[in-house]
């Protein structure tokens, strides 16, 4: 049973709702952020990254940034304003990018239930991640980004959803970047609570760090109240939970800035060990199981022979594992890519064109366009209770931080 909690968000007025928004806080890096939030107070880039308002050069995890986070963050809410709702509500969240759409329903869930793995996840997390954004929470004492979650789509709840929508918007803006964010405040959540009651599982898609910390927060803060009785804010995190037959994700594309001390055709010999190698090949695979290859100017199709040994595991079958155990690790001698500093990852909206790029400016030796991992393979690998590897899977389109806050 998954555990729907109403609560009473913090937010922007709707004339205000578009400054306010801000692209989550892992997708972008520091000069980034700078850029974005130029000329803009508002942004709420300055609470998420809040180092952009500090000399350059800080330390991202300094006491100077948690501190700078909180005074932007008491400012944002004086200054924009941003207001607090009465009432516990749910809300639904709409993003459009293109022709594809996806409606989610905001809501806070059981940090119980993520820590009793109700809620399941697919990727292991960095300390030093978990560490950053538990301290951001506590800071400010609330959840500003939402943690993105998924569940097998269930036709009742599609019909509650789409009831909704017709009732007149919250807000609804396009972002600089062409993407559409409409918000609904849900009239009767007690509706979706129930319905939601039903639903056995949820699925972190996007935000394992964000959960994470809101699990190391509540352990802090239970610790510091002696009364804990469970009922407490800070035990529930904001998230947002879409149906799986509506998300999209884009490959997560890999470069590596040197062929291991070999030659392009020494390289492209050990390759052959592993793959059928096609000259000429596509810019991106058109299927699983297929992978192209940009090496001094040229992309090459590879494929895993017919006569290979099948891969056992939920995970040891998905492409981006098969790519690292046939040719990262075995050709390129990358054994972990957490730790290895000689490859790099692309999300798949920056199209193949930037793999192209950054190999023609020798910022890379190779690079690898992946066919996307898909919604069925993210379920089955939680389920499984297997993880990932990492940088599997790129969600798009992103939500937005500073529209909905989660005071703890």
């Amino acid at each position: 049973m998954a555990t729907l909690h109403p609560f009473s968000a913090l937010r922007p007025r709707p004339e205000r709702a578009k400054q306010v928004a801000s692209v989550p806080y892992d997708v972008v890096n520091t000069e980034e952020a700078r850029n974005l939030a130029a000329g803009n107070p508002l942004s709420f880039l300055h609470v998420s990254r809040p180092e952009i308002d500090l000399p350059e050069g800080t330390d991202i995890h300094s006491d100077a940034v948690y501190s700078q986070a909180t005074d932007n963050f008491k400012t944002l809410i004086e200054n924009c304003p941003l207001e607090k709702e009465d009432l516990p509500s749910v809300y639904l969240y709409r993003l459009i990018m293109g022709e594809h759409e996806q409606i989610g329903v905001v809501a806070c869930c059981s940090v119980d239930e993520y820590d009793n793995d109700v809620i399941r996840k697919h990727e292991r997390t960095r300390p030093d991640k978990e560490d950053d954004r538990t301290r951001h929470l506590l800071a400010l004492r609330a959840q500003t980004g939402p943690v993105f979650l998924t569940y097998r789509a269930r036709r009742d709840i599609d019909t509650m959803v789409m009831e909704t929508m017709m009732a007149n918007a919250l807000y609804d803006f396009i972002a600089d970047d062409g993407v559409q964010h409409t918000v609904w405040r849900v009239p009767d959540p007690v509706r979706f609570v129930q319905a939601f009651r039903d639903v056995p599982n949820l699925y972190i898609a996007d935000g394992h760090h964000r959960a994470a910390s809101a699990s190391r927060a509540r352990g802090e803060m239970k610790e510091r109240g002696p009364q804990h009785t469970g009922d407490e804010e800070y035990n529930f995190f904001l998230a947002v939970v879409f149906p799986d037959d509506q998300l999209q994700i884009l490959p997560y594309n890999r470069v590596v800035r040197d062929l291991n001390g070999q030659s392009k055709e020494e390289f492209l010999s050990q390759v052959k060990r592993f793959f059928e190698v096609f000259a000429n090949g596509a810019a991106a695979p058109k299927a699983p199981r297929n992978w192209s290859m940009y090496l001094d100017n040229q992309w090459y199709g590879l494929k895993v022979p017919a006569n290979a040994p099948k891969p056992r595991g939920a995970v040891a079958s998905l492409d981006v594992a098969l790519l690292q155990d046939r040719l990262l690790d075995p050709v390129l001698g990358i054994k972990d890519v957490r730790t290895d500093k000689r490859i790099d990852f692309v999300g798949g909206l920056r199209g193949t064109q930037e793999l192209e790029r950054l190999v023609n400016e020798g910022k890379a030796a190779v690079a690898f366009s992946l066919y996307p991992t898909n919604v069925a393979d993210l379920l089955r690998v939680s389920d499984a209770g297997e993880i990932m590897p990492p940088k599997s899977t790129w969600f798009e389109p992103k939500l937005r931080d500073g529209l909905l806050i989660h005071g703890i």
